[in-house]
Order: structure tokens, then sequence, then C-alpha cells
């Protein structure tokens, strides 16, 4: 399992350095690019270490000094060890892409009207986890329900280990409540599912024939002005040989929908690879987790009581508005150390 390791990250650290002090070291603009990103990152999380590391002597210092200063200096502490397990958690973050940005879909599954307001629930709960989490977030398309909610919804999510933290979301979400579109206020059950794929950068080399691709265009809906409401300015991308459907409507162009959506599109067809790769782990491990599309993952109960569990990992909150408010950091944890032991994928 991963653990956080300071002397190994100061040795990767001066690793970096030299290859960045090497003669020639930007004559490859993109390796370059990564390993001073890499650099940077290694540096802050070792610098946030020795920072949190020299609090924690500090307030036992002052507790030899003063034993009456204990719950002041507990009170201290709190976020001092919210901070230290983060960076614990970062060390959990060793895919090819994890570290990177995000592009997160949700699509109502089957509950009719229920599962569309349900898709705007999460949406609504990603935007508060995200913004806890200091990522940055934009909405890419938005489709609209016919009485309520989203069909679908595309963002992009930008930040330190975006892609890492949000793969622990991916599949079907099922929800369970007292339907607010039922007269009678009978229980029903909504699914929702999320699709999670790296963002890539621009210069990203992947190859997409364009024998394989079907353009379609159509009119924008909901907020975006007039030029929206009046041009087949958005686009739908589907690729033929997998069947994967990406659309884009946030921009004033046809032309930038357009290279958005190719963006986002070789984005998916890299988490397809990404998750053909995890699967076939699986079956070396003699894992049953499923990664697919239909897996469920995760159950947010608010009536008859009120409970969300994680099927996965078996971890639970009882304060489901609070998990619908974006407390998601105790899922995502539990995922993270259960991959790391080799349970899930």
């Amino acid at each position: 399992m991963s653990t956080f390791d300071p002397a190994q990250l100061t040795a990767r650290q001066e690793e970096l350095e030299s290859a960045m002090g090497a003669p020639g070291f930007w004559d490859d603009q993109q390796e370059a690019a990564r390993i001073s990103t890499e650099h940077a990152r290694v540096t802050r999380r070792l610098d946030t270490y020795t920072r949190l590391s020299g609090e924690v002597e500090e307030a036992a210092e002052l507790y030899e000094m003063d034993a009456s200063l204990e719950d002041e200096l507990r009170a201290q502490l709190v976020p001092i060890s919210a901070e230290l397990s983060r960076l614990q958690e970062d060390a959990l973050f060793n895919g090819t892409y994890d570290t990177g940005d995000a592009v997160v879909s949700i699509n109502a599954g089957t509950g009719g009207t229920d599962a569309q307001d349900w898709a705007e629930m999460m949406l609504r709960m990603y935007l508060r986890w995200s913004s806890d989490r200091g990522y940055q977030t934009a909405l890419v398309e938005a489709s609209a329900g016919e009485e309520a909610g989203l069909k679908s919804v595309t963002m992009t999510v930008k930040g330190e280990n975006a892609y890492g933290a949000y793969k622990a979301e991916r599949g079907v979400h099922r929800l369970v409540r007292q339907s607010p579109f039922d007269s009678a206020h009978r229980r029903h059950t909504a699914f929702a599912q999320v699709v999670v794929a790296p963002l890539l950068p621009d210069d990203e080399d992947v190859e997409i024939d364009e024998s394989d691709l079907r353009v379609d265009t159509y009119r924008a809906s909901g907020a975006g002005g007039q030029h929206v409401n009046k041009t087949d300015s958005a686009v739908r991308l589907t690729h033929l040989p997998t069947g994967i459907v990406v659309q884009c409507q946030n921009e004033r162009s046809q032309t930038s929908n357009k290279a958005t959506a190719m963006r986002i599109l070789k984005s998916r067809l890299v988490e397809l690879q990404e998750e053909q790769r995890e699967a076939e782990i699986a079956r070396e491990r003699g894992a049953t987790q499923d990664i697919g599309f239909g897996s469920q993952i995760r159950s947010y109960v608010l009536h008859p009581y009120q409970m969300v569990k994680d099927h996965r990992t078996d971890f639970e909150a009882g304060n489901a508005q609070g998990v619908l408010d974006g407390a998601l950091d105790g899922f995502v944890r539990a995922y993270l150390l259960a991959k790391a032991a080799g349970k899930v994928v």
C-alpha cells in the first residue's frame, strides 16, 4: 500500500532537479513541462509536510510547558490533522493520470423524472465537493429534463488529483426517497451514472479516424443568450467503433464547441483503455468488482431512514444530507485505501 514517505519524496525531488539541470532539458517541450509540473507538486508536498511537522512539534512543546493549554492545542491540531490526512491521501494517487484534471459526466438512468432530478442533485453535490477541495469546475454541456432535473451534464474539473479523486465516483448511484413528483408521496428508486475521464492536455497525441465519427449539430438549450438559441452551434460527436457520445454547447461558435468535444472524446477513449487495463488487473487478482457502466457503487437512502452506503467498501454515513451537500471525502478515502490494498479496482 502506498504511504507518504518524505525521504522517498526528497529523493524524487533531487532526481527531478537533476533532470531539469541537464543540457538540452527544454529540447522536448512536452517532457520538460511534465517534469517541471511533477517537481512543483513534489516540492509543494514536502513544504506542506515540513510546515505541518513544525506546527505539531510546536504544539507538543507548548503542552510540555503548560498542560492547561491542552484543549486549545487540541483545537489547533484538528486542521493540521486534516491536512496530514490529505498528504497521506496524495500518496494513493499513483495512476498515470491521477494527479491531473478530469472530465465528469452525469447521466440520468432509470427512474423517469426522479432520475433526472437525481442527476441534478448529484451535480450540486459534486460542485460543492469540488469547491471544498479547491477544484475549479466548468460546465461543458447540460441537457434539461422534460419536467425537472437534467438528462445529462458534463463538466471539467481542474485541480491537483482531480481525476484520481473523481475516479472513486465512477459507476451507478442509487437514490431511494419519497418522490416529490408523486402526489401520493410513495417511495421511488432512481439511478444516475457517473462517467469520469482524465482531461487530456490539448497537445496529447490520441489518433481518431475522421471516418469513425458522426458529427451532429443542434441548437444549444438553456442559458447562454440569444446567440445560442438562433444558431446550430452545439456539437454532438459519436465515435462509431465504441459508441461513445460527447457533446458541447457552452462555447460561442460551432468550431469551438467541436474542438472542446474532440478533446473530451479523446479523454473518454483514454479512459476506456484505462478501464480495460483495470479490468485485466482485476481478473489477474481474482477480484469480482465490476468497473463497467452497469456497476452500482453507492446507495443514498432518504426514506424510511437516512443512510448513504458504498457497496464496494461498506463505508457508510448516517448524515445523508451532509453527503448530498458535498461531504464525500470519507467515501473517496475508503475507496482509495481499498484500491491500494487490491480489494477493489
